[in-house]
């Protein structure tokens, strides 16, 4: 029990510090990418921090499995540098009761990936999507920011507003350029007005931008021919909001109770997607076990990157089968889960692999305990 409790803690305080530094990188590139959109008006920047608390379970769902597996990697390998496993051998520990005491802490993790998996990380995905889809039907008017030039309707125009009213409804000293006429002769037009404010055809829905007391300057750039004109009222056309574009994966929105009374392709495999998170804990628990194995000569970390490559081949593998299902490349059954037997048989034969020597060695008349130098 004591030395249960020993690698147990070991085992899960690796695992904490290795998540949270994986997760510290993909959060920063994540809200990285999220503050570009926002300073470009895709998005608001008051939702920024929301939409990283909505994503981190989907994070914590790839991140605590690979986060667990180098936490065994560093911990039995610090324990076959330092000699403690040759103590433990010697004591009487045996591989397989190695193995079942990592299992123990496996079940646990994957219990907690389980709860991300089958029912926070949808949760998560399901509220990202309907704040993104809210951002993604705003008008331009709405992404409009003080003090910055932006791009207005699809680009066709350039605006720069110095103030905006809290309601976002009325806008001060606003610049407005934009290239008009055809392909043959085109030409620069220049708004500068006092106000404007955003107003919506009461027939037909369609948005106008409408500017209070300014000027319109329209000519070609170099020659001295520009037309100037006064006005106390003058409307554009706003381009309606472009909300074709798909950020999720429609199934990763349901919950695992729609996807369970679901027959469709697409909830079939985000079901089996689901399920596998928590099975790829188990299994890489297994697998680590004897990627950990390391002669003190060799040092700690010889074995870290194999076994990593190994772990990436995994995820990979599952990632490009769930791909091929979602195309229809690849049968639902056996789906996802002949990569789990495939890995499962691997880490069972690495696991097994010196008494299958010994057996080997044992009938073809050799001694036991001999091998080949």
């Amino acid at each position: 029990m004591i030395i249960f409790r020993y690698l147990s803690r070991e085992i899960l305080l690796t695992m904490f510090a290795v998540s949270s530094i994986l997760l510290l990188i993909t959060m920063s590139s994540r809200f990285a990418r999220y503050l570009a959109e926002a300073t470009t008006g895709k998005i608001s920047v008051d939702i920024l921090f929301s939409l990283i608390g909505y994503r981190l379970p989907g994070f914590l769902e790839l991140i605590v499995p690979l986060g667990f597996f180098i936490a065994i990697l560093l911990v039995y390998g610090r324990l076959y540098i330092e000699s403690e496993m040759v103590v433990l051998s010697a004591c009487g520990m045996s591989q397989r009761q190695l193995v079942n005491i990592t299992l123990v802490s496996a079940v646990l993790v994957a219990v907690m990936v389980a709860g991300f998996s089958l029912w926070l990380s949808p949760m998560g995905a399901r509220q990202t999507e309907l704040m993104l889809d809210e951002q993604r039907h705003r008008s331009e008017f709405d992404s409009l920011q003080e003090g910055r030039f932006q791009s207005l309707g699809r680009g066709q125009a350039m605006t720069y507003v110095e103030s905006v009213s809290n309601n976002r409804k009325q806008l001060n000293h606003v610049f407005v350029a934009q290239v008009v006429g055809d392909m043959s002769q085109e030409s620069v037009a220049v708004i500068v007005a006092e106000s404007g404010q955003q107003m919506v055809h009461p027939k037909y829905g369609q948005r106008y931008l409408v500017l209070h007391n300014g000027y319109r300057y329209e000519g070609l750039p170099g020659n001295n021919n520009y037309k100037v004109m006064e006005f106390g009222t003058y409307g554009a056309y706003l381009t309606p909001a472009d909300s074709s574009a798909a950020f999720t994966n429609e199934a990763d929105t349901r919950t695992t109770r729609e996807l369970l009374e679901a027959d469709d392709l697409e909830s079939r495999v985000a079901l089996q997607w689901r399920i596998s998170m928590p099975i790829l804990v188990l299994i890489v628990a297994i697998l680590a076990v004897p990627l950990s194995r390391t002669n003190p000569r060799q040092g700690r970390y010889l074995k870290m990157l194999p076994a990593i490559v190994i772990y990436l081949f995994y995820l990979g593998a599952l990632i490009g089968v769930r791909g091929l299902m979602d195309s229809g490349k690849w049968p639902l059954m056996p789906g996802l889960w002949i990569i789990h037997v495939l890995y499962l048989g691997l880490a069972l034969l690495m696991v097994n692999w010196h008494n299958l020597r010994l057996w080997q060695q044992s009938r073809r008349g050799r001694p036991a305990g001999v091998s080949h130098a």
